[in-house]
């Protein structure tokens, strides 16, 4: 497994990136308004094209197809499983032999009914126990998520009652940059980076 991560979206060039996307992700960047938005969605893929090339030798851009729940694949390549995620500071890339999933997040202040919805009584005790909360909270999050998208379930399903076997977690948090972000995997397959 490779991880690609660009944390520097504050210098990313739009303008230079728009002629490395598909067709397709080309419309999806398109589609978004603000600025920001269109530079994360451009950089995620960006990611994802670096590994491709590094790890598969696939230099050419790649279109994307999706399951029942959205989970993105590669079309042509079965075999290569993938996952992007970005917040405002940072886009992520995930690559693997093996069904993963990743998410990153932005750390911030979360509001109560926000914590009361994803969080279990225990998970939301020890969110307030914690130190640093919002970093407890975003962790919390980015690992729910990091699931629910290895699993291709996405947002359908009651977020308190996730449980985290048979699921792998690796959490990293970079508070200097302002994100956590979490890889998930199935247990036994290990994650390097």
């Amino acid at each position: 497994m490779m991880i690609y991560l660009n944390d520097q979206i504050e210098t990313f060039d739009l303008q230079a990136a728009l002629g490395q996307l598909s067709p397709q992700r080309l419309q999806q960047v398109e589609a978004f308004k603000p600025l920001l938005s269109k530079k994360l969605c451009a950089a995620a893929y960006l990611l994802l094209r670096q590994g491709l090339q590094e790890e598969y030798g696939i230099s050419e851009a790649v279109e994307f197809e999706y399951g029942e729940h959205g989970k993105p694949s590669l079309i042509g390549h079965p075999d290569i499983h993938f996952n992007l995620s970005h917040c405002r500071e940072a886009a992520i890339c995930v690559l693997s032999d093996q069904p993963v999933g990743v998410d990153i997040e932005s750390i911030g202040r979360q509001s109560e009914r926000l914590m009361r919805y994803v969080l279990s009584d225990e998970e939301y005790e020890q969110v307030k126990r914690s130190s640093s909360p919002d970093v407890e909270f975003t962790c919390f999050w980015t690992k729910k998520e990091s699931m629910l998208k290895l699993t291709g379930e996405g947002i359908n399903t009651d977020l308190k009652l996730l449980l985290p076997a048979p699921y792998r977690f690796t959490t990293v948090v970079n508070e200097e940059r302002g994100y956590v972000y979490t890889l998930c995997t199935a247990e036994g397959f290990s994650v390097l980076k």
